[in-house]
């Protein structure tokens, strides 16, 4: 949902001190699971809202110095060697693709998306953490899906994979 680490790791946090304050407040009514995804849900839209407006600057530049070659190197960058490298390369090129496409998304559509589609929640639980009609979630996953699947198109479809389809015939 924020697409940034550092901002993932502080709506983690922000979950966690939310549930231990309110935790005296817990009905048994609903599965802590469900508490849980809406505090997280609720901790990370407050971040968008809290960063909309800042101007942002990548780590990596702001961890370069003119006078060095170039950024700092970070480990967390090694790439993993147990699968060969024949299997690793499209992987990661896909999900590089999938994490460029999500990101051009609406903030809305994006959330709409990775709620049911990324986390697997229901169709009522994506509405109750983001605080909208069952119906309205509908319409936002659709138009997701149409948009991921036709920007998604344009990279792997192409004349080889054209399916030709009759021409339709009016009675």
């Amino acid at each position: 949902m924020l697409c940034l680490a550092q901002d993932a790791q502080d709506a983690t946090q922000q979950t966690f001190l939310s549930a231990l304050e309110y935790l005296h407040d817990f009905r048994s009514e609903a599965g802590f699971s469900t508490l849980g995804l809406r505090i997280a849900n609720h901790a990370a839209l407050k971040l968008i809202c809290k960063r909309r407006g800042l101007d942002m600057v990548s780590f990596e530049q702001a961890t370069e110095s003119p006078e060095e070659d170039g950024p700092v190197p970070h480990p967390e960058y090694i790439a993993d060697w147990r699968q060969s490298p024949e299997e690793l390369v499209p992987k990661q090129e896909t999900q590089r693709l999938l994490d460029e496409v999500l990101a051009q998304l609406d903030e809305k559509h994006r959330l709409a998306f990775l709620l049911r589609d990324g986390k697997g929640l229901s169709i009522t639980e994506s509405a109750e953490s983001l605080e909208l009609s069952e119906a309205n979630v509908k319409v936002r996953l659709l138009r997701a899906r149409l948009r991921l699947r036709e920007r998604l198109t344009r990279v792997f479809g192409g004349p080889a994979r054209r399916i030709e389809h009759p021409p339709h015939t009016h009675v």
